[in-house]
Order: C-alpha cells, then structure tokens, then sequence
C-alpha cells in the first residue's frame, strides 16, 4: 500500500499533501526537525528528528519502499527515494524521475559551486511560491497516487 512522506521543513503543500493523502486513505509521515503542529487525523504520524540538517532525510530513506511517494525539495533525497523504487514530487508538482534525477543532481551541483564562488551574487535568486505551482502540485500528486493505485491492483 502507498505511503506518503512529506519532508515538512519549509515544504509549502503541507495542507495540500494530507487533504489529498485523506481523500486516497493513505499513511502519512510528516517528517521536520521541529516546529509544526501535529495533524489530528489517525492518517498523519508526526515524525520530529534531531536538528541535523540531514536527520528528516535520512529517516526517510531509511524507511521509503517501492510504491510510496515523497514530497521533497531536496534533489539526493529524491535520488535515493527513486532508487529504492519510490516516487519524488517537487512543491511545485514537477515529478523527479529517473529520467531527469541525474540532470537535477548535476544541476544542485553546479548552483551550488556558483554559489560558492560568489554568495553575494546568490542572494535573493530564489523563485517565489505561486497560486499556479500549488495548484500543478495538486494535480500531480493525485495523478500519481492513482497511476500506483492502478498498477498495485
């Protein structure tokens, strides 16, 4: 059965991810390090790991099988996710594959080489959240869950 881990720190579809989760009746692991409230619903397991930058990532990769999803941001998780047979979403709907995880692994690197090079140069470039990105996540992530429905079944 599908299970969904959410890499919580800063992920800006909380809400979106569970209302979804609830509507397919699947688990969830709210994974953070800290400072978000626990999810009343008997779905949600609240999950606070020690503040290590890395600790939430590790305990899902610890824990992820073929046919869960994870909600991340962050490009090695979704690599290790993918490897173990699991799905990656971004925020903003755009699925990690294994088609494209290579490229994005190559592309963290090089932005995060240019921001070595010259930090103050990296201030600021960051793309807001918008309306549109929230509403592809919704759509993706639903499309997913059915597309490993269909094929467990």
């Amino acid at each position: 059965m599908t299970r969904l881990f959410i890499d919580a720190d800063a992920c800006p579809v909380k809400r979106e991810a569970l209302r979804i989760a609830e509507r397919h009746g699947l688990q969830v692991f709210m994974v953070s390090n800290g400072g978000i409230r626990p999810d009343p619903s008997p779905l949600v397991e609240t999950i606070i790991v020690p503040a290590d930058p890395d600790a939430a990532d590790r305990w899902i990769a610890e824990r992820i099988e073929p046919g869960d999803i994870c909600v991340t941001q962050d490009t090695p998780l979704a690599a290790v996710c993918i490897g173990k047979g699991g799905s990656a979403l971004r925020a903003n709907g755009e699925p990690f594959t294994q088609n494209n995880i290579g490229n994005a692994m190559a592309m963290r690197d090089l932005m995060a080489d240019l921001r070595a090079a010259n930090p103050l140069a990296a201030m600021g470039s960051g793309r807001s959240f918008t309306k549109a990105d929230r509403s592809r996540f919704l759509g993706a992530l639903d499309t997913l869950i059915r597309k490993l429905h269909k094929a467990g079944s």
